[in-house]
């Protein structure tokens, strides 16, 4: 792929082919980087946000009322009496959304 490129910029129509990989590397970003980090960033602050007394769903698709929220786990009540302690990333932002709406 790189000595293709080299040769065509030898030639006479380098720089249309050097514009159009810049044009596919910039709809690359936006497509698919981009979207991808404010997923991560939305799934991290939502995370952080889990306060006591919400109703979240695991990514294993477990249903509970948060108990309690440490540094990095939180305390789900799934059933009268019965606790687990599951980690903040393990909450499903996309599960727990639908089941407040």
């Amino acid at each position: 792929m790189l000595n293709f490129i080299l040769l065509q910029l030898a030639g006479g129509g380098g720089y249309s082919n050097l514009v159009m990989i810049g044009v596919m590397v910039v709809i690359f970003y936006f497509f698919f980087i981009r979207p991808q980090q404010k997923k991560q960033k939305d799934q991290k602050s939502f995370s952080e946000g889990v306060s006591k007394g919400e109703t979240v769903v695991t990514i294993g698709g477990i249903h509970g009322k948060v108990l309690s929220v440490d540094d990095t786990t939180v305390t789900l009540e799934i059933d009268k009496g019965a606790k687990m302690k599951v980690e903040k990333s393990s909450i499903s932002m996309e599960a727990s959304k639908r089941l407040e709406s």
